[in-house]
């Protein structure tokens, strides 16, 4: 089952006080408090909470299963075994996996991202760079258990794609049921993530590297260690040289409600604090109040200790309607600068499955299973475009930077330019796919199925064979991406084929040569074909002339992408 910081929304703290009344007319920005630190990674800058716990069955994650995205992870995710609570937009990634949802309203398969795929992080941080988000802080969960060999690899992940892009990522450990929490969060920093602060992409503040610490001093029965074996990891971290930041609870300064008593010198001890807001507020009059009676007076406990303050700022439950597409979100981000916070936490970047996340999600019904009641981005009448709240986010840290003067008319348009642009990811998805033959029940259309486990087979022994997709218009087509499942189990093989085009699906003119390619499992059984510049077409049609691990034509991915 997985592990979640969400916690149960209650009427107090939803609804907390009436709202402050503030005018866009007189409200102005206060002077910016004095700051512990100088910009850096941290300070000054917007940082997105990343959890990159995503897995799908076929995706080759050593944790093999629906890791997140289903309460039984053995199952893929179905209305009845399901933990999602929003629906990504998925069009973006060349590999997705076919859950048990019915299909989209748009007829499509209702397909996932794993977040195992390199492609998926790269992505990811591919949105970051575009949308000005500046550091991600990469969450990890106690890694001695099943899910270890996974999040070790997500490290990885993360710190490629991040230097790729031209990010900033750091660790954050998230203590949550973490029994023996104490010594095995130093050794795991020695032995596996101390490592990564070689990157120039890993986060530094006042020149030193950036860990997150989640969960110390909370009121909750999975997080009950004593102040002292907190205040001995801090320290320890320090000692190693570290910027510690620490996820702390709302109420830390009184050490009430959701704070333990007696943990005051644990928080002072920490280098930043980000007090956790997710199920405190779910309304615009919520964060007026939490402005007025929790984060001023952080902000001036925080200056009068030199600590950094880097509050949350959350785009709302998206199923639960908090949203009020955007002006939730921009509130908080003109309260916070309106504090003079020295950074800005999200929370988060990718939670679909508490329904809290930024990137891309479905703008429609047409982008969610048929039935399922999952909520879109419209959900209130309102259309937004997928990325809005990474837009919105972009825009948000302006503001925190001094580039957009503060304002409580949030700036950010639902959508752009009118209608949302057409996708730019896989253009096979879906789409009519038809062969020269077929073994068995291996048809054509499990090609184009986001399944990684699915395969197309043409008639054995009888070479040459092809497969063909209809794009449904004429289109700019510059490579494709062939796949074969990547169960090791498919020994390599090399396949040798050509790719050939037409406008009209009759007369077919070649675009690529017949050539040998090989698929390998170990490096995931997939092989790019890059078209010429001036390829347009409409069908798209690979043709067989050879296989060396098996007498006939097979595939179980067929992606097109016009860039």
């Amino acid at each position: 089952m997985p592990v979640s910081r969400r916690t149960a929304l209650t009427s107090a703290l939803i609804g907390a006080g009436a709202a402050v009344g503030l005018s866009a007319r007189t409200a102005t920005a206060a002077p910016l408090a004095p700051t512990a630190s100088p910009p850096g990674d941290v300070v000054g800058a917007i940082t997105v909470g990343y959890q990159g716990w995503f897995a799908c069955s076929g995706d080759g994650a050593p944790i093999n299963g629906w890791w997140h995205w289903s309460n039984n992870w053995s199952q893929p995710p179905s209305p009845t075994n399901t933990a999602i609570v929003s629906w990504p937009d998925v069009s973006d990634y060349t590999s997705t996996y076919r859950s048990a949802y019915p299909a989209l309203g748009s007829g499509l398969p209702a397909t996932l991202f794993s977040s195992y795929d390199q492609q998926t992080v790269d992505t990811h941080f591919a949105w970051m760079r575009q949308y000005g988000i500046d550091t991600a802080a990469l969450q990890r969960f106690n890694p001695n258990g099943g899910e270890g060999a996974t999040r070790d690899a997500m490290a990885a992940k993360v710190r490629a794609a991040a230097e790729k892009h031209d990010r900033k990522f750091y660790v954050m450990y998230d203590a949550t049921g973490w029994t023996n929490m104490q010594p095995e969060m130093k050794a795991d920093w020695l032995a596996k993530m101390k490592a990564h602060t070689a990157s120039p992409a890993y986060a530094r503040q006042n020149g030193r590297p950036v860990v997150g610490i989640w969960g110390f001093g909370f009121n909750e029965p999975n997080k009950t260690w004593s102040a002292p074996v907190c205040l001995d990891v801090v320290n320890w971290f320090k000692e190693q040289g570290c910027y510690v930041m620490g996820g702390v609870p709302t109420h830390w300064r009184s050490g009430n409600e959701d704070s333990r008593a007696g943990y005051l010198d644990v928080y002072h001890a920490f280098d930043m604090l980000s007090p956790w807001m997710v199920g405190r507020i779910g309304d615009i009059a919520g964060a007026d109040h939490f402005y007025a009676n929790v984060n001023t007076p952080d902000q001036a406990h925080c200056t009068a200790h030199g600590i950094d303050y880097q509050p949350c700022v959350l785009p709302g439950d998206l199923q639960s309607g908090h949203r009020a597409h955007g002006d939730f979100m921009w509130r908080q981000f003109y309260n916070m600068v309106r504090v003079g916070v020295q950074g800005i936490y999200i929370s988060m970047f990718d939670e679909y499955n508490e329904g809290n996340q930024i990137a891309k999600t479905a703008e429609t019904s047409a982008q969610t299973p048929v039935g399922s009641g999952i909520r879109a981005l419209d959900e209130d009448g309102t259309a937004c475009s997928a990325d809005y709240y990474l837009r919105l986010t972009g825009d948000g840290g302006r503001m925190l930077k001094g580039q957009l003067a503060p304002t409580p008319v949030r700036p950010t348009q639902p959508t752009v330019g009118g209608p949302t642009p057409p996708p730019t990811g896989d253009l096979a998805l879906g789409r009519p796919a038809s062969a020269s033959s077929q073994t068995q029940q291996y048809g054509p259309g499990n090609a184009v199925d986001g399944n990684a486990g699915s395969y197309w087979e043409s008639a054995n022994h009888s070479f040459p064979q092809w497969i063909q997709i209809d794009l449904g218009s004429v289109r700019p087509v510059r490579r494709l991406v062939l796949s074969l499942p990547p169960d090791p189990a498919w020994s390599t093989r090399t396949q040798t084929l050509s790719v050939l085009g037409s406008t009209q699906g009759t007369a077919f003119s070649e675009l690529v040569a017949p050539a040998a390619r090989v698929f390998d499992p170990a490096s995931g059984n997939t092989r790019t074909v890059t078209l010429p510049a001036t390829a347009q077409t409409r069908f798209v049609r690979v043709v067989f002339s050879g296989n060396s691990g098996w007498p006939a034509g097979q595939l179980s991915g067929l992606a097109v992408y016009a860039s």
